[in-house]
């Protein structure tokens, strides 16, 4: 059924409740229906309900069970066909709460993801959010409503943007529709029936930001212009506070950012650094485009994006003072050895690495060269909201390895070969 009762019923559907022995549902739908004559089982316990609706089979009654939308989308039906035979069970949907709100904000949903975070926690919606999916729809309860979908997604920190839409009462006489601010969100309450639907935004770089209210460093991860379809692959905030601090960064340097991805790193040091030139090398054209437009957005007009494909494109620069490895594509031997070559002695590499064979492949480049090196592993957690509660989310473990041709505090980070 929908919120309009028994007048959205077709007339097969009308006729199968008419035929009724026994009638299942809330208080809600039952009411539809004050002149049946079949008998009435109120739907609050579901495993009491299943456990009345056997002993009605069982004695040859004629069941009709009442729910809102689609039983078989985020509804009853699932429960009942793992409780009964599918031979017994016949289905009669009317639309989706999810197929109504698409239709109303006037938007095609076959690609959209359809979430139900009802009596459920929103760990699907966080992961879904951090891909960055185009079209998403939350089905939504009393604990994990319009408002904590706001807080969920602010505290993510997310490079992407979404307009908000609520849809309240669909079908129904209070029936409303609109998109709202995160603000908004946050300080309104709406009606307990209710469907968010999120909408991700173009990202648009045409406004410079205003550097007076930006920090000097540690610049949040959405204020990055990212991939679209890869919207977190970026050196965190966190990670760039470690890597500014062990590159040790001097003014009037020659700094390389290899693997610049949006250029994240080259755009914080060019903002603490600005009679440095960072060399952002990526090997993507869209990376590129991205760097070029984060340091209009940014204002740092001391990073030169640079699309090739290192080492190749190594040589052709001048020598560095610091190094930054935030990728390799592949070619993690071939660049150490080109880095190794021009750094000089006071120089110094930083790398960050997600896997272990990565790490390895460094340490075992580094120690073949005899080169001096530290260690630092990375284990953050981000504060998520849980209703009204707070739980630790943690990040996947970096490890930031810091080298150079001299010791670093003095003594070497591992023996020497003789």
């Amino acid at each position: 059924m929908g919120l309009e009762g028994a007048a959205g019923l077709n007339g097969t559907a009308r006729e199968i409740v008419d035929r009724a022995t026994v009638l299942v549902g809330s208080e809600r739908h039952l009411s539809h229906f004050p002149h049946s004559s079949a008998q009435r089982l109120v739907l609050s316990s579901f495993k009491t309900a299943i456990a009345q609706i056997r002993q009605h089979l069982d004695g040859g009654q004629f069941i009709v069970i009442l729910v809102t939308g689609d039983p078989l989308f985020f509804g009853l039906g699932r429960l009942l066909i793992a409780e009964f035979p599918p031979e017994l069970l016949s289905f009669h949907p009317h639309f989706s709460c999810v197929q109504l709100a698409f239709n109303r904000i006037k938007v095609p949903w076959q690609d959209a993801r359809a979430i139900s975070a009802h009596g459920r926690s929103l760990d699907e919606l966080t992961h879904t959010l951090q891909k960055g999916w185009e079209k998403i729809a939350v089905l939504t309860d009393s604990t994990n409503t319009p408002g904590a979908i706001a807080r969920l997604y602010l505290a993510l920190d997310l490079p992407i943007d979404y307009d908000f839409w609520v849809c309240e009462d669909l079908g129904g006489s209070q029936e409303c529709v609109a998109c709202y601010t995160l603000q908004e969100l946050q300080e309104r309450s709406f009606a307990h029936l209710n469907v968010v639907v999120l909408l991700r935004q173009e990202q648009s770089s045409s406004l410079p930001l205003n550097p007076s209210q930006l920090p000097l460093f540690g610049l949040s991860d959405s204020l990055f212009l990212s991939f679209r379809d890869r919207p977190r692959l970026m050196t965190k905030r966190e990670v760039r506070a470690i890597v500014l601090s062990e590159l040790s960064l001097q003014p009037q340097q020659i700094v390389w950012d290899i693997g610049a991805g949006t250029g994240s790193v080259s755009i914080e040091i060019a903002r603490l650094c600005p009679t440095s030139q960072v060399y952002a090398i990526e090997k993507t054209a869209i990376g590129r485009s991205l760097i070029e437009q984060n340091c209009q957005r940014l204002q740092a007009q001391n990073v030169m994006p640079l699309h090739g494909t290192a080492p190749d494109i190594l040589n052709s620069l001048p020598t560095p003072h610091r190094i930054f490895i935030g990728g390799s594509g592949g070619h993690l031997p071939e660049i150490l050895e080109v880095c190794v070559e021009k750094l000089p002695p006071n120089g110094i590499l930083v790398a960050a690495f997600a896997t272990l064979e990565h790490l390895n492949t460094c340490l075992m480049e580094l120690q073949k060269r005899l080169w001096h090196y530290r260690l630092l592993q990375l284990n953050f957690s981000h504060s998520v909201p849980v209703g009204s509660l707070t739980r630790l989310t943690p990040l996947n473990p970096v490890t930031i390895v810091r080298a150079s041709r001299n010791a670093v505090g003095g003594k070497p980070s591992y023996p020497l070969k003789k």
